[in-house]
């Protein structure tokens, strides 16, 4: 995917859309980036709250089996992730039934913050490359950024934080686009080396550099 231009002007509200590899840290990089003002879309507690709907329940339990669900009635997220990173069409079938609902969810919260003139909006979503011929988000980006990280850095955080297996990071990375593609498509690089204070200063040189800053009164 080709490098867009950044705006010739600077928008109202700039739409920030942020990718990287897994448990890089791009979810406290939103928050850095979005700061006192700015907005965070998250698609992962979205995503969450489609997924225990009523119909996607029904629909899980009837497709891969009532098993799925847990005592509370809601599927279990690690063993409906094991099937489904296991076999392409299944977790193309579950993402037929979460992602339009999540995207509407997410440009309904935008359209909002964009009444709101809120000064930043990070867009934060796991497949934003992947998924793009779908939800089409990264068109309503006015700039990508990417959060870099060392590979063995983010298996030791997938390991200790999401309680997956060594190795699970590269397994499920190896059904996405390439990290490198998601870099060069990218406008900014955000370095994360797990320092809280590093990774502010890197989000703030972004935010110089578009000559923006939610903090302003």
């Amino acid at each position: 995917m080709p490098l867009s231009p950044l705006p010739d002007s600077p928008p109202a509200t700039w739409v920030l859309g942020i990718s990287g590899g897994v448990a890089a840290g791009k979810s406290k990089a939103a928050e850095a980036l979005a700061g006192a003002r700015g907005r965070i879309l998250s698609a992962d507690p979205i995503a969450h709250e489609v997924l225990n709907s009523p119909e996607v329940t029904a629909r899980i339990a009837a497709t891969f089996g009532a098993a799925l669900l847990g005592s509370d009635g809601k599927p279990s997220r690690p063993e409906l992730a094991r099937i489904v990173f296991a076999d392409p069409s299944k977790r193309e079938q579950l993402e037929s039934w979460i992602h339009p609902a999540v995207r509407a969810r997410i440009l309904a919260l935008l359209e909002s913050a964009v009444r709101d003139a809120v000064p930043v909006v990070v867009l934060d979503v796991p497949l934003l490359f992947e998924n793009d011929d779908k939800h089409h988000f990264i068109a309503q980006c006015d700039a990508l950024v990417f959060v870099e990280a060392p590979a063995s850095d983010r298996d030791a955080r997938a390991v200790q934080n999401r309680g997956w297996a060594p190795g699970e990071v590269a397994r499920r990375e190896a059904l996405q686009t390439p990290l490198a593609q998601k870099k060069s498509a990218s406008h900014f690089v955000i370095h994360n080396d797990g320092d809280p204070d590093h990774l502010q200063r890197e989000a703030q040189r972004i935010l110089e550099a578009l000559g923006i800053s939610p903090t302003q009164p």
